[in-house]
């Protein structure tokens, strides 16, 4: 101990030892003690010197400090002596105090050349990561400074050794669950530091549910309110989401966006943030953009507008940009944001359209940003983010390029309201050449890929003075060109009008149409300039170019071989050339093609367009060729093109017709969805409703039940009145039943009776008939037989009539003898004195009746239902007897008329016969009498003549009847 005092400054007799040799002496002390006490004391103060002698102790103690990780990890506390000394070597973190006391020692790499000894031995960070899983804070701690640090000094190395060992990253995740919020912020730092443009352990951190985690440790803070750990945590997020299109699917899948809309709540009062919420907005703000950032695949940047839209975070970010008080960096910020949430959705660029301003009265928010834009007394960065929001705003959006074109035609202008139109015209031709071009680059954007709007706009005429006739607004533009302004007007100007004539061959014939035009632009080209003027002579040949090769030779004088001869004459066709590659060769084209949106260092800079650079790239190749081509490929350049636009126009239709037919499937889709989830539902709703008919039914039996057995239960414990009135009902029922039955039965045997006459009728005709009918066929002796056996069935009926009068009687009787006992009854109901035996035995006696009645009375219904079934049988039969009646009477009068016919024809012959006898005996021939002959052939004519008697026999009895 005596030596160690001396070490930290003790007094002592002889001379004071050199840094250097107390930190020899100390790494002496710990390799060689074996008490623990003694080491930790020695690494103790080696960590006290640390900070001052950091080369010495880097290279004396290092691996002696190593060696106690390794040895001595059962004692937390000099596991942490030794991780802070080895942090302090490390860092680079010192105290400004101490780096100027020490600045003649530092080397700039120091702390990386100590990462590297370290991490020579790949075993030394697995180390680290055993120990920074210790919960003991003394330990913990100092590791994950301690591993931070070496990130800090060699990021991909140590990135490395982690990825590769055993469930490294998934060790690290666990710090952002600690309790102590020192060692879950330092993890923070810890991990912003591991996943620094790794994607394999970005990946690895976003599915150990690190989102989760980070998005309720903002929560926590308090969202854009907290403090630095706020700020930590979206830094770390950004790492994780940027440039990595898994995590951010992930992030989207997992429904993580929705919970970023707290974070942009403000109120109505946003004065005085505090610098910290500023950053952390600011922040916020960032992470958004990196989830919409147009260099993202289109379909996850798509999916994530979506989600923003639904979620309402659109609204929200709309409302801070619509509100007073919001500092000015975090509302450009704000207007970068809502630009890339609505660049190319047109689900949002419908909404954003509809956003108005808070103003009386109220204003759409595009025109109030489209006012800053031209206002050259707003900032520059400001001014940038508006004109970037209104391209993302037009962006792959027909619908809004047709609104703002349509506030510049004469038949919308509303003179009461100032519109999105006449402020792009105002800025075009104001005396601030930020505003020329900025409204020349959003007039274009509104022309982009859309030849109908650009034929719109030639309609567009401008009051250039009082007096004066009104001037086309493509006649304006070149007139300012031609007065010779500024460059960035004048460069703003030439991007509009090739915008304009490209791809459109009208425009282009109405911008020859001015005899001044080409010689302007053959002039500028021709002439040699400064390099400030090049840009403007590229242009111009860019637009040269273009009105010769979207040319239709509609004008005899501006044909495309005539411009091509004018180039060759005046400016040579390698010159044109030349000049035309100065366009793409310029710095600002090169940084303007990186990426949508406009940054500049300064106005000055500002010159090309992102969407332009596309259209030089497109345009530059094709216009070249153009002006080498000869006449005749032109022709066959053209027959080309328009063989490609019918071919073009036949495909267009096809993808019309085809997506009309999607929709209608979708439509047939949704209405499929509908009814089938209808039909759930209503299937659903009737298994309900059987279901609460059941319960109601069951409910009702068991009702039943319960008032049976009341009252069977009043019936025994009531009086005996209440109980003879009850069966004095009863038998009331049973007398009506009785007349029932009574009236039923009479019904029944008049019935029988027209049955019994109707048959008797039959069987009487049948009898008279009964001759006729043998002669005429032996088989309807059927019907006879069938009439007997109806007989015999009338006559059962008759004797069960007779039966069931006698029950009736014998019913009766009962009745009369239940009439008997229930006046009997009467004075004893009015004696109260009467026994409860007498009245039971009464009861017993009217119940056994009642249930005898009851008997009865099924008996003659079950009879009444077999004489219904007979009486319907007896009718059926009846009808079929009637049905042959009729038949026999019909065949019966045929037969008659064939006997009359024949009789006719047997007179005649007669008379005739005699006749010519006659005539015979006349002329003196010898005729026979008919009595010989008749003689003659009596034997073979018995037989006839008694068939032809029994015929006259059975006509004359047919007649009769």
């Amino acid at each position: 101990m005596n030596f160690l005092r001396g070490v930290m400054g003790g007094p002592s007799a002889g001379p004071q030892p050199s840094g250097a040799d107390t930190i020899q002496k100390l790494c002496d002390r710990v390799a060689s003690s074996t008490l623990l006490d003694d080491r930790r004391d020695a690494v103790r103060a080696l960590k006290s010197l640390s900070k001052k002698y950091r080369l010495e102790v880097g290279i004396q103690a290092m691996e002696h400090l190593i060696h106690v990780l390794q040895t001595d990890r059962s004692d937390s506390e000099i596991i942490g002596y030794a991780l802070d000394t080895l942090y302090n070597v490390i860092s680079n973190d010192l105290e400004e105090e101490e780096q100027e006391e020490n600045s003649a020692k530092q080397v700039d790499d120091l702390g990386s050349q100590f990462t590297e000894i370290f991490i020579k031995q790949q075993e030394n960070v697995t180390l680290l990561l055993t120990l920074v899983e210790e919960f003991d804070f003394h330990v913990r701690w100092p590791g994950v400074k301690l591993l931070t640090s070496l990130l800090k000094q060699q990021g991909p190395q140590v990135q490395q050794i982690i990825l590769v060992s055993p469930m490294g990253v998934s060790r690290l995740m666990d710090l952002l669950a600690d309790s102590r919020e020192v060692i879950r912020n330092d993890g923070v730092l810890l991990l912003q530091q591991l996943t620094k443009s790794n994607a394999a352990i970005q990946k690895i951190v976003a599915f150990e549910n690190a989102f989760e985690r980070l998005l309720d440790i903002i929560t926590e803070e308090g969202n854009s309110d907290g403090g630095i750990v706020v700020e930590d945590c979206l830094l770390l997020l950004q790492n994780l989401l940027k440039n990595n299109n898994s995590n951010q699917n992930f992030f989207k899948e997992g429904s993580y966006i929705q919970r970023m809309k707290p974070w942009f709540e403000v109120g109505d009062d946003n004065c005085g943030w505090s610098a910290q919420k500023v950053t952390n907005l600011h922040l916020m703000l960032q992470l958004v953009r990196v989830l919409v950032s147009p260099t993202n695949p289109p379909g996850a940047t798509s999916s994530c507008q979506k989600a923003m839209f639904h979620c309402g975070l659109l609204q929200q970010l709309c409302t801070i940009l619509m509100a007073t008080g919001v500092p000015a960096d975090i509302l450009t910020e704000t207007i970068n944001t809502v630009s890339e949430v609505i660049r190319g959705c047109q689900t949002n660029q419908d909404y954003f359209a509809s956003v108005n301003a808070p103003s009386n009265p109220p204003r759409p928010a595009i025109v109030v940003l489209l006012m800053s834009m031209v206002n050259e007394r707003q900032p520059f960065v400001l001014r940038c983010a508006v004109l970037y929001c209104f391209q993302c705003f037009l962006y792959k959006n027909q619908k809004g390029q047709g609104e703002i074109v349509s506030t510049l035609l004469p038949s919308t202008i509303d003179g009461n309201s100032v519109s999105a139109g006449q402020l792009l015209c105002g800025g075009l031709f104001s005396t601030d050449s930020l505003s020329n071009w900025c409204a020349a680059v959003a007039l274009a954007h509104a022309l982009q890929e859309n030849g109908t709007l650009k034929e719109q706009l030639l309609r567009v005429q401008l009051a250039t003075s009082i007096g004066n006739p009104p001037v086309s607004l493509l006649q304006q533009c070149t007139n300012i060109l031609s007065q010779g302004s500024k460059v960035q007007t004048r460069v703003g100007l030439l991007m509009l009008l090739c915008t304009w004539l490209s791809n459109c061959s009208i425009a282009v014939t109405h911008f020859l149409h001015n005899p001044a035009n080409v010689p302007f632009l053959t002039g500028q080209i021709a002439e040699n300039l400064g390099e400030e003027e090049q840009l403007v002579q590229g242009l111009c040949a860019l637009l040269l170019g273009i009105s010769i090769y979207y040319n239709d030779n509609s004008l005899e004088n501006y044909r495309k071989e005539k411009l091509k001869q004018l180039i060759e004459k005046r400016i040579g066709r390698e010159n044109f050339i030349e000049k035309l590659g100065f366009i793409s060769k310029h710095e600002l084209y090169s940084r303007a093609a990186q990426k949508p949106q406009p940054s500049f260092s300064s106005p000055d800079h500002m010159m090309f367009d992102h969407e332009f650079t596309k259209l030089v790239k497109e345009l530059e190749g094709v216009i070249s060729k153009a002006i080498y081509k000869s006449s005749e490929e032109d022709k066959k350049e053209e027959e080309v093109k328009k063989t490609l636009e019918q071919h073009d126009n036949i495909v267009t239709h096809y993808k019309k017709v085809i997506r009309e037919q999607d929709q209608e499937l979708e439509e047939l889709k949704q209405r499929i969805s509908t009814l089938t989830s209808q039909n759930e539902q209503l299937q659903a709703t009737v298994t309900q409703q059987v279901s609460q008919i059941q319960q109601h039914k069951d409910q009702y039996n068991l009702l039943k039940v319960q008032l049976g057995k009341d009252s069977q239960h009043h019936n025994s414990h009531g009086d005996t009145l209440q109980m003879n009135g009850i069966q004095t009902e009863e038998v009331s029922k049973l007398k009506e039943e009785l007349e029932e039955w009574k009236n039923k039965h009479e019904l029944l045997q008049g019935q029988l009776k027209e049955k019994d006459s109707v048959i008797e009728k039959l069987n009487s005709s049948q009898l008279e008939m009964g001759a006729t009918e043998q002669s005429l066929q032996t088989s309807r002796f059927g019907g006879l037989e069938h009439s007997n056996e109806l007989q015999k069935e009338l006559e059962v009926l008759r004797s069960q009539i007779q039966l069931q009068a006698a029950e009736i009687s014998k019913l009766q009787m009962e009745n009369q003898k239940l009439q008997v006992m229930n006046t009997a009854a009467d004075p004893m109901l009015g004696d109260s004195g009467a026994t409860a035996a007498t009245s039971s035995e009464l009861e017993a006696r009217l119940e056994q009746e009642i249930k005898e009645l009851k008997s009865q009375i099924k008996v003659l219904s079950d009879e009444k239902e077999s004489l219904k079934q007979q009486l319907d049988s007896s009718t059926s039969t009846v009808a079929i007897l009637q049905d042959k009646n009729s038949r026999l009477e019909r065949e019966v009068a045929e037969s008659k008329k064939e006997q009359d016919d024949l009789l006719v024809l047997l007179a005649d012959q007669d008379q005739k016969i005699s006749a010519q006898k006659m005539k015979l005996k006349d002329f003196g021939v010898a005729v026979e009498d008919e009595d010989d002959t008749e003689s003659g052939d009596q034997g073979d004519e018995d037989e006839d003549g008694d068939e032809e008697e029994q015929d006259e026999n059975a006509a004359v009895c047919y007649q009769e009847n």
